[in-house]
C-alpha cells in the first residue's frame, strides 16, 4: 500500500517542525502570488468566468497537494485544458464541462488504482510536443481580440474564420487597450529578464490596473465583463447525471483525463529532478482525479499539476506537500477579502499574461529540435500540431499516439529477422553457442532463427520462409534464442508455421526457447505435451535430437 499514501501522509511522518513549516508556508503565498492572475485568466480564456479559475485553483489545487503522490506539486487550471473547456462549454453548456470534469476525475481515479500511472511514458515525445504547441497557438490566438480591443460581438471558434474575423476588425482596434495590453507584455518580459524571482505576472497587473484606475482609461476589464463575479466559495452540488449526457461527453471527459494525466505527471517528473526526490505516480493520479470530480461539485473547471507553478514553488524553497496547500488557503483569502479589487483588472493584460503563458507552452526550441529528427517523427510532430489548430484536440491525439505506434511497429518489424540454415554465419551468438554452416546439418534437417520480438507486426512472416524453402525438409529446426517476446499473434503465427509443416511431413524441434515465449507457447497448447513437439535446451541438443529423429526413421 505504500504506492498508493500521499505523500503529505509521507513526509510529515518523516518528521516536521517549525522551519520547515515556514519555508513551506512562505513557499505557498510565493505560487498564490504567482497563481491568482493567471487563474482568472484561463477562467476567462476557457470561457468561463474568472471566479471559476479561482474556485479551481483553491479546490483541486488543496486536494492535488494533500492526497498527490508528489512531494512539491502545485495544481489548478492550466492552458492546455483551454481549448477542451472551450469547446465543451460552446456544446454542451456549463453543466456539460462539470459532467465532464467529475467523468474524468472518475477514469484518473480507477487509472490510478489500476497503476497505470507508468503509461506516460510511452506517450510519443513528438505526440506530446505537437499537441502542446498546437495548444499554444490557440491560446495566443484566442487573446488577440482582448489584447487590441477589437469591436467583435462574437468569435468563430475555428482558427482559419477566428483569423479571418479579426483581420476584419482591425479598423476597430482601440489604442489605449493596445498601450495597456502592450504595457503589461513588455513589463512581463522585463522582469523575467532582470529579475525572474519577483512575481512578474502580478505586477503586471497591479500596475496596469492602477493606470486604468487613476488615468480612468476607457478598456476593459474583469468588472465591466463580469460585473457580478461572486465572492467566495459556492456552494458543492453534483452535476446532473443523465445516460445521454454520460454517453455524449463521455470523449470529452477521456480527453481531460487523458491531458490532467500527462501534465500532472510530467510535472512530477520534472518536480523529481529539481529535487532529487521520486514521486508516486500512481498515487498521483488517484490525487488529481479526487481533485478533478471535487472541482466540479463547486463548479469549478478541470485541473492538473502545473509545471511552472511547481518550479516555482519548489524555488521558492517548499519542502513538504504543506507548501502547495498553504498556496490554496492563501487563494482563498485572497478570494474572501480582495475579489472588488479584482474587478480593476484591465483584459488587455490578462490577455498579456496569456501570451506568455502560451510562449511558454510552445516549446519552441524543442519544436525545432524535432523538425530536425527523421522524416518519421517530423511528420508524427507536424500532423498533431495542425490537427490541433485546424481540426480538434481529441483527433489530433488520437490520429497521433495511433500513427506514432503503428510506426514504431514498422521499425520494430524491420529489426527481427528469420534466417534459415542457408544464411547462418557461423559467428558465435551471446550465449556462447556455435551458429552452424548449413554444411554441417544433417541431411533433411534445416535450421530457422529467428532474432527479435515476435509480434503481430511480424507473425506472417516465418510462413513466408517457409515457403520460399520450396521442398520440406524432414526435419525442421524452430531457433529462438534471440526471441525475447512473443505475443498472441506470434503464437498464432508459430502455429500457422507447425501445421504447414506437418503437412508436408516435417518434425519440429524448438531449440531455446525463453520463459516468456515458452509460457506463451504453453498458453496457445504448442508445448511438448501430446502435440509431438519437440523442445531442447539448445542448438547442440537440437543438433543431436534431429540425427536421433533421422535414424529412427
Amino acid at each position: 500500500m505504500r504506492s498508493f499514501t500521499p505523500k503529505l501522509i509521507s513526509t510529515l511522518r518523516e518528521g516536521y517542525d517549525a522551519r520547515m513549516f515556514r519555508a513551506d508556508v512562505l513557499a505557498g503565498l510565493t505560487v498564490a502570488i504567482v497563481a491568482l492572475p493567471l487563474a482568472m485568466a484561463l477562467g476567462i480564456a476557457s470561457g468561463a468566468s474568472p471566479d471559476k479559475g479561482l474556485v479551481t485553483a483553491v479546490i483541486a489545487g488543496f486536494l492535488i497537494s494533500a492526497l498527490g503522490g508528489s512531494r512539491t506539486q502545485v495544481g489548478g487550471p492550466t492552458g492546455a485544458f483551454v481549448v477542451v473547456i472551450f469547446n465543451v462549454i460552446a456544446q454542451h453548456g456549463y453543466d456539460g464541462l462539470l459532467i465532464a470534469t467529475s467523468m474524468a476525475g472518475v477514469i484518473l481515479f480507477v487509472a490510478g488504482i489500476a497503476r497505470l500511472g507508468q503509461m506516460i511514458k510511452f506517450i510519443p515525445h513528438p505526440v506530446v510536443t505537437g499537441f502542446t504547441a498546437g495548444i499554444a497557438v490557440i491560446i495566443a490566438s484566442s487573446q488577440v481580440k482582448d489584447f487590441l480591443g477589437l469591436s467583435l460581438t462574437s468569435v468563430p471558434a475555428d482558427f482559419l474564420p477566428k483569423w479571418q474575423a479579426y483581420f476584419g476588425a482591425l479598423p476597430t482596434a482601440q489604442f489605449t487597450t493596445v498601450c495597456v495590453g502592450f504595457g503589461a507584455l513588455v513589463t512581463i518580459v522585463i522582469l523575467r529578464r532582470l529579475t525572474p524571482r519577483l512575481p512578474g505576472f502580478l505586477i503586471a497587473v497591479l500596475l496596469s490596473s492602477v493606470a486604468v484606475a487613476v488615468l480612468n482609461l476607457p478598456v476593459d476589464t474583469v468588472g465591466s465583463r463580469f460585473p457580478e463575479m461572486p465572492s467566495g466559495l459556492p456552494m458543492p452540488a453534483l452535476p446532473q447525471f443523465t445516460l445521454a449526457k454520460i454517453q455524449e461527453l463521455l470523449p470529452a471527459a477521456f480527453t481531460i483525463a487523458f491531458l490532467a494525466g500527462i501534465e500532472a505527471l510530467l510535472s512530477a517528473v520534472v518536480a523529481d529532478g529539481m529535487t532529487g526526490t521520486r514521486h508516486r505516480s500512481n498515487q498521483e493520479l488517484v490525487g488529481q482525479g479526487i481533485a478533478n470530480f471535487a472541482s466540479s461539485l463547486f463548479g469549478g473547471l478541470p485541473a492538473t499539476g502545473a509545471i511552472a507553478r511547481t518550479a516555482t514553488n519548489i524555488k521558492a524553497g517548499a519542502k513538504t506537500p504543506v507548501a502547495g496547500i498553504s498556496h490554496a488557503v492563501f487563494l482563498l483569502l485572497f478570494i474572501l477579502f480582495a475579489t472588488d479589487l479584482m474587478a480593476y483588472v484591465p483584459m488587455a493584460a490578462l490577455a498579456a499574461i496569456l501570451f506568455m503563458v502560451a510562449w511558454g507552452m510552445s516549446e519552441y526550441e524543442r519544436f525545432i529540435a524535432l523538425l530536425s529528427m527523421p522524416n518519421s517523427d517530423r511528420g508524427i510532430l507536424l500532423l498533431t500540431f495542425g490537427l490541433t489548430v485546424f481540426v480538434d484536440l481529441t483527433v489530433a491525439i488520437g490520429v497521433g499516439v495511433t500513427v506514432a505506434s503503428l510506426l514504431f511497429m514498422a521499425r520494430m518489424s524491420e529489426t527481427v529477422q528469420i534466417e534459415n540454415g542457408k544464411e547462418l554465419s557461423g559467428a558465435p551468438d551471446f550465449d556462447g553457442e556455435d551458429l552452424r554452416q548449413r554444411d554441417a546439418l544433417p541431411d533433411g534437417v534445416e535450421v530457422f532463427q529467428i532474432s527479435g520480438p515476435f509480434f503481430f507486426g511480424v507473425a506472417g512472416e516465418l510462413l513466408d520462409a517457409l515457403r520460399r524453402l520450396g521442398q520440406t525438409p524432414k526435419i525442421l529446426i524452430l531457433r529462438m534464442l534471440d526471441v525475447p517476446l512473443l505475443d498472441a499473434s506470434g503464437v498464432a503465427g508459430v502455429d500457422a508455421f507447425v501445421v504447414q509443416a506437418r503437412r508436408a511431413g516435417a518434425q519440429i524441434i524448438f531449440s531455446s526457447v525463453r520463459p516468456q515465449p515458452m509460457e506463451m507457447l504453453r498458453r496457445g497448447k504448442l508445448d511438448e505435451a501430446g502435440t509431438g513437439l519437440h523442445f531442447v535446451e539448445s542448438f547442440d541438443d537440437a543438433i543431436r535430437k534431429a540425427e536421433m529423429l533421422i535414424g529412427d526413421a
